[in-house]
């Protein structure tokens, strides 16, 4: 019997550091066997500013999963975000090099080398080159051209480049821990994997990841990527908000925001008339004491707290969403709407406002692909972790996205495999 493989996602960001270590059998079928999320520190807008608090977040979180899982870590998928994300589409075309044969893998591999030779500054490193569609002969919309018989195969790539500044640090406090990055995925995409159907995709789909501090924006139209973006606006922005207009610590706004997200509507069946009716009356009032809010402050009022201080900052944050949608051009090709991930969409009102503010259909992501302690992630703060995890699942040698070349040194724990790998090699 094959020993299972086991992969582990872990997603840095600007709240809170979450990893998922995850057992794949031999039938492709995915178990959840470790989660931990802890307090992110270090991280300001998902890029690392202090890399010693960093570090300790992320050995907090990857020891704890460790723990559930009864696996140590050698190397992981992570997750990489923040505002200095930025994509371009790219066309490309190359000649075939056999062309009284069939297309091969080495002939996609040449018109996606060819698509990633743009311009960039050395501050500037490739992330990811997705291939949208191909075109052989003229021939467009191909979504695999291997095996067919042709003599120009062109493709639109979709490529997501980040600051090489943002990565290296990143790979850096991972690689302190203790682990190998197998590759860096630019969280949007993790979490699309996650939260969106494949009907989704082909008809046309808008992926809002809300974070702690930024937004990752994700179209996909024809089953594929066309355009990424991250906005510099999160969820913290709301619970500052809340922090200030309300005279609270930001512990205690925190508490606020929760809450108000979790309050259910009142089930009004024939018999609970009444009951119905003195909990409306009672829901104008936040209850402060059953938060375990400890801070002397005054009673507040639930309507004033969401429609004062909540609804003005979610809808500034799906302005931005929309302006995202005008730049990419593709306004007109999403019919799926709006899929809402990240911690952010647990906000109370956040569908109503997407739909009010952007006139698009919405509804919160739901993470599917995974089993095991599923319980555990049941939310979408867990989306771009979870994502991490089916992306890895899903890699193989032949993989389109690869890890950038970063210069640095290879952590310890990696040369004592290498070494052992090598010493292996030698025995009969």
């Amino acid at each position: 019997m094959a020993k299972d493989k086991i992969i582990c996602g872990i997603d840095v960001g600007s709240s809170k550091v979450a990893t998922l270590i995850a057992s794949v059998d031999d039938n492709g079928k995915i178990n959840l066997i470790g989660v931990s999320s802890t307090n992110s520190k270090g991280v300001r807008k998902n890029q690392v500013v202090d890399i010693d608090e960093a570090v300790k977040a992320i050995t907090e979180s990857v020891e704890a999963a460790e723990r559930m899982a009864g696996y140590s870590i050698s190397s992981a998928y992570v997750a990489l975000g923040g505002p200095q994300i930025e994509s371009v589409n790219q066309h490309a075309v190359v000649a075939v090099s056999e062309p009284e044969g069939e297309i091969k893998m080495s002939d996609i591999q040449r018109v996606n080398d060819a698509a990633r030779a743009i311009p960039l500054p050395s501050s500037r490193e490739i992330l990811h080159v997705i291939p949208r569609t191909f075109t052989v002969d003229g021939q467009e919309g191909i979504k695999d051209p291997i095996g067919m018989t042709g003599v120009r195969l062109e493709t639109e790539t979709h490529i997501i480049t980040g600051s090489t500044t943002s990565m290296k640090n990143l790979v850096k406090c991972v690689q302190v821990v203790g682990i190998d990055v197998s590759e860096l995925v630019f969280s949007g995409i993790a979490s699309s994997l996650s939260v969106l159907t494949e009907t989704e995709k082909e008809l046309g789909v808008v992926l809002v990841d809300i974070g702690g501090e930024t937004t990752d924006v994700v179209i996909f139209i024809d089953g594929s990527v066309s355009y990424s973006s991250v906005v510099p606006i999160g969820a913290r922005h709301i619970t500052s908000d809340l922090a200030v207009g309300l005279r609270v610590s930001l512990e205690s706004a925190e508490k606020i925001k929760l809450s108000l997200g979790k309050l259910t509507k009142v089930p009004a069946m024939a018999g609970e008339m009444e009951s119905s009716e003195k909990v409306k009356k009672d829901e104008g009032i936040l209850d402060i004491k059953a938060l375990g809010i400890e801070e002397d402050i005054q009673k507040i009022s639930r309507k004033a707290a969401v429609d004062g201080i909540i609804r003005p900052r979610l809808q500034e944050i799906f302005k931005y969403v929309g302006k995202e949608i005008k730049k990419s051009g593709f306004g007109t090709q999403i019919p799926s709407g709006l899929v809402i991930s990240g911690g952010g969409a647990l906000t109370i009102g956040v569908l109503d406002q997407a739909k009010y503010v952007l006139g698009f259909p919405a509804r919160v992501g739901q993470i599917d692909g995974l089993a095991g302690l599923i319980d555990e992630i049941d939310s979408p703060s867990f989306a771009s972790a979870s994502g991490l995890i089916l992306y890895g699942a899903s890699q193989g040698s032949s993989s389109q996205m690869h890890l950038p070349v970063l210069s640095g040194n290879i952590p310890l724990k990696g040369m004592i495999q290498k070494g052992i790998a090598i010493f292996k090699s030698f025995l009969p």
